[in-house]
């Protein structure tokens, strides 16, 4: 009996030595086969710890390497060679461009990080005509877009709040701004997109060309490819920017005439708006560096410890058309029911008008406020709820609005395609309402990251609890039944999609929607 035990164990000893001989031989040392792949560019295997930061200042996790790529040709070197590799290897990929990302996205444990700034395959190239588009490189800025667009008189029609993001970051998920209502997310303004797909395929798509890998990518959260160049859409770029404050005591009266702004030729050409509750102050708000026409006014209109909605306007025009212009406001503004001595009127140029936040980063960067936690909470409501939604949220979960902007204004779904994969209410109006918090580091207080994320919880658990079938945008979620319920009857197209392009789950692992080498189920 010792006798056959002992045959037993040695020859399972010996079986497991084989099978690791043979994977040494089949898989050789990772870090030696990335040294020796065929790359314009470069692997950092040291310098990291900047990899694994992003915006949110939350989660922190180190890749094995960052891979600063010349060309797109590095990059599909890269994802084809771990796709090669196959479901024993755990190496994951993740396209990083300004990483502000809030919750990690962008990042890879144990994986590659892509540079994607350092993408310098693509010049910008514009193409001018009656349908005016720009050829981007994905890693590109959408400031400077705006910077050499304007060289032309051109500029993209859809924009964020914030330009110092990268095109292949906001096309991943929508980018949403003021101008939304009219011309839809940045997602609804391309014409075509180069993708490096999880096998390490370059792929051109379009609405007419590969399509639903066009489909796909655009909003797909970097799950099916790796967004490399885009073409987007272009408009004649305006001189100035007419830019307008209104406030109000009323939530219905205040969305009433936001929605009403919206529904058909507007005045204006970008609408937001934001809550402000229990301030002194109305001005203080770092979104903007918005200077309101007569500042002494403004210092004496207190809040007083009430809700305010402040209505955000803007009107886009060249200085040969100011008189016209300005009888179009004060015609379009005699129609809303703002209190009347509130009204805050600035002309700024147009890229300062855009570039708006980038002034207030370089303020609060310079205070040591900017690199800090930011629980940021970003919502979908369907129009039919808000005014349930601002009842409980502004009424009785939130005390203050001293930790940073709420936006809130009102979208038409008719501008969004409903065959990219972002998830949107499925009513014809919804509103963005985001919660851009700011922690203070080693704070237990009000303005401590742990009472900021009990806050959010509650927001959450309300919104479920009362069915109102709200949408996280950039959305963040633990599991994949979470995940499954966020995506509802488009779940089985994003998991047909994810098994088409990315098979082995090596892209965009952060989202942690799939996992390598696990089974999708329906």
């Amino acid at each position: 009996m010792k006798r056959n035990m002992l045959f037993l164990r040695s020859f399972m000893i010996l079986v497991l030595s084989c099978i690791a001989i043979k994977i040494n031989l089949c898989f050789p040392n990772i870090l030696s086969s990335l040294k020796i792949l065929p790359i314009d560019g470069h692997f950092n295997f040291e310098q990291l710890h900047h990899a694994a930061k992003d915006f949110g200042n939350r989660y922190s996790f180190l890749p094995l390497a960052v891979l600063h790529p010349n060309s797109v040709s590095d990059i599909a070197t890269t994802v084809k060679h771990i796709w090669q590799m196959g479901p024993g290897s755990d190496l994951t990929v993740a396209a990083r461009g300004h990483g502000h990302s809030l919750q990690g996205q962008a990042q890879a444990h144990g994986g590659i990080v892509i540079n994607m700034k350092s993408l310098q395959g693509l010049k910008m190239q514009f193409h001018i005509g009656n349908l005016a588009y720009v050829d981007v490189s994905g890693g590109e800025l959408w400031i400077n877009i705006l910077r050499e667009g304007l060289k032309h008189g051109l500029a993209p029609k859809s924009w964020t709040d914030y330009l110092h993001l990268t095109v292949g970051g906001t096309l991943s998920n929508a980018g949403i701004s003021g101008q939304a209502f009219r011309h839809g997310p940045q997602i609804s303004n391309v014409h075509q997109l180069e993708v490096v797909t999880g096998k390490g395929e370059v792929v051109t798509c379009s609405e007419k060309q590969n399509s639903d890998l066009f489909h796909g990518v655009l909003g797909g959260l970097g799950q099916f490819g790796i967004i490399t160049r885009a073409r987007i859409s272009l408009e004649p770029a305006p001189e100035m920017v007419k830019w307008i404050r209104v406030l109000y005591t009323d939530f219905a009266t205040f969305t009433r005439d936001q929605e009403e702004i919206i529904s058909g030729e507007s005045t204006f050409d970008y609408v937001e708006g934001f809550v402000i509750i229990n301030r002194t102050g109305l001005l203080n708000n770092w979104r903007s560096s918005f200077n309101p026409q007569d500042p002494v006014q403004a210092s004496k209109f207190k809040s007083d410890g009430r809700t305010l909605f402040c209505l955000e306007l803007a009107k886009y025009f060249n200085r040969d058309e100011t008189a016209v212009v300005n009888r179009e406001i004060h015609s379009s503004l005699s129609q809303l029911n703002h209190i009347p001595s509130t009204l805050f009127v600035s002309e700024v140029p147009y890229i300062e008008f855009l570039d708006r936040v980038h002034i207030s980063e370089i303020k609060l960067r310079s205070k040591g406020l900017w690199e800090v936690p930011h629980p940021w909470l970003n919502l979908l409501v369907p129009g039919s709820k808000i005014q349930i939604f601002a009842q409980q949220v502004f009424g009785n979960i939130l005390t203050d609005t001293s930790n940073g902007p709420i936006l809130i204004y009102p979208v038409n779904k008719s501008k969004w395609d409903n065959r990219t994969s972002v998830v949107t209410p499925d009513e014809d109006v919804f509103y963005l309402v985001a919660f851009l918090s700011s922690a203070v580091p080693s704070s237990t207080g009000t303005d401590g990251l742990d009472h900021i994320l009990i806050q959010n919880k509650r927001i959450l658990e309300f919104c479920e609890i009362a069915r109102l079938g709200v949408k996280q945008y950039l959305p963040h979620y633990s599991t994949q039944g979470e995940w499954k319920a966020h995506f509802g009857s488009r779940w089985e197209v994003f998991v047909r999609r994810k098994s088409s392009y990315d098979p082995l789950a090596i892209l965009a692992p952060g989202q942690r929607i799939f996992q390598k080498a696990v089974p999708y189920s329906q």
